[in-house]
């Protein structure tokens, strides 16, 4: 299978506040085979983490966000990139965290420190190969297990906030079906008739790119 090359180099880096702007995602999915069907979200969760080589932790994809690109398409580069993965990305992020790259871990100044701006990404596929398949391997996780491995304190804060999201989303969900009508066959076809005469339909969700909000502040460096 072919697969476009990983993207090399800073040329295209983003800046603010003289932070490189990082952009990760944890992908994730959905257990449909669990016994249990009275057990929380989060029970049913899976995360993917990669591995580098001679390590035994583990981290979540994430990357430079780059200039010709939205915070969006940036976190889901990296998922492809590094764990050969494609899904759907929420809008919203997780949130945003600033922390110091791996080389300047024990530096005092602000050299070498990112801000990272993490979604939540639900697997749809996972391709046989990928552009980084040789510098990551993937492993599919439990929440605990993920927490336990995972490389930097930051990114446990991130897997908390996603834990806590999903379990708030799984609980609206679950609000929302109590509260839906009950027709018997032939009403139910009525009703999607009316709705349908009226021109009722389902509109999505415009995107709206969190880098508009950056654009006035991001300074691109060599």
């Amino acid at each position: 299978m072919s697969f476009l090359p990983a993207r090399k180099g800073r040329h295209r880096q983003r800046y603010q506040d003289h932070l490189r702007l990082v952009a990760g995602c944890i992908p994730y999915r959905l257990q449909k085979d669990v016994e249990d069907s009275n057990s929380s979200v989060t029970s049913r969760i899976n995360v993917l983490m990669i591995s580098t080589p001679n390590r035994d932790d583990l981290v979540f994809p994430k990357g430079g966000w780059e200039n010709d690109e939205t915070v969006h398409e940036a976190a889901c580069r990296e998922a492809l990139e590094e764990a050969g993965v494609k899904g759907i990305l929420d809008e919203d992020p997780l949130g945003v965290w600033e922390f110091r790259s791996k080389s300047r871990q024990n530096c005092c100044n602000r050299e070498g420190g990112c801000r990272g701006y993490m979604f939540a990404l639900e697997v749809t596929e996972e391709l046989d190969s990928w552009a980084e398949q040789t510098s990551y391997k993937r492993q599919w996780l439990s929440p605990e297990e993920a927490y336990k491995f995972c490389r930097y304190d930051w990114m446990r804060d991130a897997l908390q906030v996603f834990l806590r999201a999903i379990e708030e989303r799984g609980s609206r969900r679950a609000e929302k079906l109590v509260e839906l009508p009950m027709f018997p066959a032939a009403d139910s076809m009525a009703e999607h008739q009316m709705l349908t005469s009226a021109g009722c339909s389902e509109k999505l969700p415009t995107v709206q790119h969190l880098e508009e909000s950056f654009t006035n502040k991001c300074i691109v460096q060599g």
